[in-house]
């Protein structure tokens, strides 16, 4: 819900004349840009046929602003409030990449190493180098655009992977290209990072995410679920979905009579809440809220989770990726960069999720959506982003990272 505007007190003092003398807090004033941005984003919000979301700004210079949209069913179901929590995708590639850069702090990997030091068993595990797992730039196929996977993803919703299996479908492929000739964004290399992780501290991933990032940081209402648990704590919307993950493979926009079906409203996404994300796991697995991502998306970029000259590095490390934003993006070590703003976004069937902050204007925009994509195939929180980001900076940035499928 949205902050209202001061409510008007009788006296200078802040309580009402004739009553006892009760100190109350006045709220934010809702900030200028807002009441034209609030009907930008429901009008995205109607088209991309989106049955819920949550938007949460922080910005010292234009005013902080939050605001829901629709409800947690696509029948209903109360409206979404700001602390449901939503899966957050590939959003979690941020967090993997974090503790493998605190472990590189602590000395115990290097980024230069060789992947076949950890993991004797990836193909031309010689030359790839742990940066380039990170900043995707290893060649190795992602599993999830592998057709079979997809299709297994569609009948067996509830199916349990190990990561182990993830990664020989895509071991089984060729690479793209030999490591470090070009960009390609890979799933398989955050799975490898995050056993890589695991394998030097002798810890589960979950357990590292708590006592390195989500403890420090106070983010009581994130987690990364056990591999066999498919829920999502409430509360929660659900998560819903136009087509298949085989039908939207190659083409994620539906057909054009699916798509004006939807636009009619006689054709309604699917409710997938409950697939397991396991097959995503540290490249995608992670659930949040918009409160925490704001807290967390302020110190990935800003700093409070590394130290400054690892912190520099990885800011350093974003080489441009090809796109058609007005605004260069990059991707850089489990990190994008969108114009001013770093950060990451995810997709995951049954949610799409944006998070980014400015570390010079100190600026954080974070967006939650219950919809994977809109009939057309475009991302319904990467929309609602650039809008915002539009009211605030003038112009935009088209975030084009691949999703974490």
């Amino acid at each position: 819900m949205s902050f209202v505007a001061v409510t008007a007190f009788a006296g200078a003092c802040g309580y009402t004349i004739g009553e006892p003398a009760t100190w109350q807090t006045p709220a934010p004033a809702t900030p200028a840009y807002a009441a034209q941005l609030q009907n930008t984003l429901q009008t995205i919000i109607s088209d991309m046929r989106v049955p819920g979301a949550v938007v949460m700004i922080t910005s010292p210079e234009k005013g902080d602003w939050t605001q829901t949209f629709g409800t947690r069913t696509v029948d209903g179901g109360g409206p979404v409030t700001v602390g449901d929590r939503f899966r957050i995708g590939s959003n979690t590639k941020t967090m993997t990449g974090t503790v493998l850069l605190q472990l590189v702090q602590e000395g115990r990997i290097g980024l230069d190493d060789p992947v076949s030091k950890y993991r004797p068993e990836v193909p031309d595990g010689d030359a790839i180098t742990i940066a380039q797992l990170l900043n995707m730039r290893s060649g190795l196929y992602n599993y999830s655009e592998d057709e079979q996977f997809n299709a297994q993803l569609d009948s067996d919703p509830l199916r349990v992977w190990k990561p182990e299996e993830l990664l020989a479908i895509a071991f089984a492929k060729p690479a793209y290209f030999a490591p470090g000739a070009g960009f390609h964004y890979s799933n398989t290399n955050l799975i490898l990072a995050g056993l890589i992780v695991e394998q030097l501290t002798g810890r589960s991933l979950q357990d590292e995410f708590q006592q390195r990032i989500f403890g420090p940081l106070g983010l009581r209402e994130t987690l990364l679920p056990a591999p066999t648990d498919a829920d999502i704590p409430a509360p929660h919307p659900q998560g819903y979905m136009f087509g298949t993950n085989v039908s939207t493979l190659a083409d994620p926009a539906l057909p054009q009579a699916e798509q004006a079906a939807a636009a009619a409203g006689t054709l309604a996404p699917k409710d997938v809440t409950v697939t397991n994300p396991s097959w995503a796991w540290a490249a995608g697995a992670a659930i949040s809220t918009a409160a925490d991502l704001t807290k967390y998306a302020t110190a990935l970029v800003s700093g409070g989770l590394l130290d400054a000259k690892t912190q520099q590095m990885r800011l350093d490390s974003i080489q441009p990726i090809q796109t058609p934003a007005p605004f260069e993006v990059g991707y850089g070590l489990a990190l994008v960069r969108f114009g001013p703003l770093y950060g990451h976004d995810g997709q995951i069937p049954g949610f799409n999720s944006f998070m980014a902050h400015d570390p010079v204007r100190k600026d954080t925009v974070i967006v939650l959506t219950s919809l994977f994509a809109a009939p057309d195939g475009k991302q319904p929180a990467n929309a609602l982003a650039m809008a915002i980001i539009q009211a605030l900076y003038g112009t935009a940035p088209t975030p084009s990272t691949s999703p974490s499928r």
